[in-house]
């Protein structure tokens, strides 16, 4: 009695202090497989420990931000950015009295699906499957139907729709949603320009002024503004949005770190080597399918073998692509006895 006392102290405080657009947690549109309800957690706080605990999330440690297996210990990976947006998603949704639960799910399933090698890597997949490639898709897909051994991890629909829709084009179906979408962008530019700086692609003085003027010249400052410009224009809103000002500083931002740093001469001779390596992986593993392990085996009797191959392909860390590559690949040195 007391474990359900604990869930509906939850469900009392969100009936009382979250704002009239925020989900409640005890309205959610549920699960696509019904399951027994938890004494503790709310739906939602169940889906963001689901998500912690999953290997997929594991693997965002040893996955590209930016650079390809960077060197050095300070440079984000998709973990720290997944982090990052998740603690940005929280602090909109918390000043706007919207379910940071719910928020911070979505977050922390958001990048699932991405490839080794980082964007390129998707790029690359999408330009190889007839299926095509998206990875805002693919970790959909990772929660749905990769997760345990082929089970999925059967989140709530409010954690998958905001999964999906959390590119810039999508269409979140909850406010959260929207938070999560807005907080990837904050994230990516201002900690990718900072890696930028630490690997000497550009210094900051290198950031046009007008930009500085609006954002600021820290990644402290520019988050701080970016989060401050959503509250002041959404809070009492249907909705979750920055002021014009900053918007458009932000969206120079962005054009600028994918001119001189995302599509840099730099970043494009990587993707080519990348490119021909998951080419190679991808053609032998279509010709061998067999060679994969047991569970995307498994998943060929309901996907076709070239979604599966992405399946396996996009699952892999940078290192361990490298591994598989070089197993494959590179022969092994004989031995010589004297």
């Amino acid at each position: 009695m007391k474990n359900f006392s604990l869930k509906e102290k939850t469900y009392q405080i969100e009936r009382a202090f979250l704002s009239p657009y925020a989900v409640l947690s005890e309205k959610t549109r549920g699960r696509e497989r019904d399951e027994e309800q938890c004494a503790m957690r709310t739906d939602f706080q169940r889906d963001r420990d689901r998500l912690i605990y999953c290997k997929s999330f594991r693997r965002l440690k040893n996955k590209t931000q930016v650079f390809f297996s960077p060197q050095g210990d300070h440079y984000i990976t998709r973990l720290t950015h997944t982090l990052d947006v998740a603690q940005i998603s929280r602090s909109i949704a918390r000043a706007l009295s919207l379910n940071e639960d719910l928020a911070e799910a979505i977050a922390l399933g958001h990048d699932l699906g991405h490839t080794p090698f980082g964007h390129s890597g998707e790029r690359i997949l999408n330009r190889l499957s007839p299926c095509g490639f998206e990875h805002n898709v693919q970790s959909l897909r990772v929660v749905d139907v990769l997760e345990k051994e082929g089970k999925g991890l059967n989140l709530t629909f409010e954690v998958r729709d905001g999964i999906l829709n959390h590119k810039k084009s999508g269409k979140p179906a909850t406010l959260e949603g929207k938070c999560v979408s807005l907080a990837d962008r904050i994230a990516y530019i201002n900690h990718d320009l900072d890696d930028a700086v630490r690997a000497g692609l550009l210094s900051l003085d290198d950031i046009p002024k007008d930009i500085i003027e609006v954002l600021g010249n820290s990644s402290k400052q520019r988050i701080n503004t970016a989060i401050t410009s959503i509250y002041n224009n959404s809070n009492g809103k249907n909705d979750v949005k920055m002021d014009k000002s900053v918007e458009e500083a932000s969206e120079k931002l962005r054009a600028f770190m994918f001119e001189r740093v995302y599509y840099s001469s730099t970043a494009k001779s990587e993707e080519e080597k990348a490119e021909r390596m998951l080419t190679a992986m991808y053609e032998y593993f279509i010709e061998h399918c067999s060679e994969m392990p047991q569970t995307y085996i498994a998943l060929l009797e309901k996907y076709p073998r070239e979604q599966v191959v992405c399946d396996y392909i996009s699952s892999m860390t940078d290192r361990y692509a490298l591994y598989k590559f070089n197993s494959i690949f590179v022969p092994n040195g004989w031995t010589f006895l004297d």
